[in-house]
């Protein structure tokens, strides 16, 4: 497939232009015109970098990249390494964020709600609401989210009360408990919460599951590989490098 092709494509499928980011979409270094390997990741880091080396891909295709607004605009320290290996490498890197993290088919929400059981109820931008299969407890909850995502959640009790409904918003967006207190949701889950949230939950009354930003985020960017295999019949490989946080 062609870079240029391909990038149309994801950027049209995703609805980038739907998306005030912090972060550019799409193309983020170009590469190589043509592409028939893809390396896909969750974060971009020189270990995926030399990944793609390794095995001649060209493209690398994650969920953060390699920009970010209000980052030193110098291209000094791991920034200068990792873009050098990608221009010595001719590797195309692409990297979607906020639109892969809300596609209704291949978003990082949603696929998060189909590991875990939940049956999405309603999407309250930015975050869903929705029941899980059965009743929880905390401790409960905790150790389904582990099993589903092989990471333990950090759980913030508030309260003795069982878990049926759920709001969650993968990655950091631990501000939003304020707004799912409103929503009489029993739970919040995210991916990173903040010493300030602690509180919120258990003054609100939610509990509050930090499942792990980079746990909560893995598997958006394997269903869009997936879909560009069958589409493309392109060969595309999801390396998981874990992250604690």
């Amino acid at each position: 497939m062609l870079t240029h092709e391909l990038i149309s494509y994801l950027d049209d499928l995703l609805q980038v232009s739907e998306f005030s980011d912090y972060c550019p979409n799409g193309l983020q270094v170009a590469g190589q015109a043509e592409i028939n390997k893809i390396v896909t990741g969750v974060s971009i880091s020189q270990k995926l970098i030399k990944h793609a080396v390794d095995v001649n891909a060209n493209a690398i295709l994650v969920h953060h990249g390699l920009f970010w607004q209000n980052d030193d605009p110098r291209i000094i320290g791991v920034k200068r390494q990792r873009l050098q290996t990608l221009l010595t490498n001719n590797i195309n890197l692409i990297a979607y964020h906020l639109p892969l993290d809300f596609h209704s088919v291949y978003g990082n929400n949603i696929i998060f709600a189909q590991k875990l059981g939940i049956e999405v109820a309603d999407a309250i931008p930015p975050f869903y609401c929705g029941k899980l299969s059965q009743e929880y407890s905390t401790e409960q909850l905790a150790q389904h989210i582990h099993d589903c995502l092989g990471q333990q959640p950090v759980c913030i009790a508030a309260g003795e009360h069982k878990i049926s409904t759920v709001a969650w918003c993968v990655g950091k967006a631990p501000d939003f408990i304020e707004q799912v207190a409103n929503q009489n949701i029993d739970a919040y889950i995210t991916g990173e919460i903040s010493e300030a949230s602690v509180y919120i939950a258990r003054e609100s009354g939610v509990h509050l599951f930090a499942a792990g930003h980079y746990a909560s985020e893995r598997y958006g960017v394997q269903a869009l590989g997936k879909h560009l295999v069958e589409r493309y019949q392109a060969s595309v490989s999801f390396i998981d490098i874990p992250n604690p946080i």
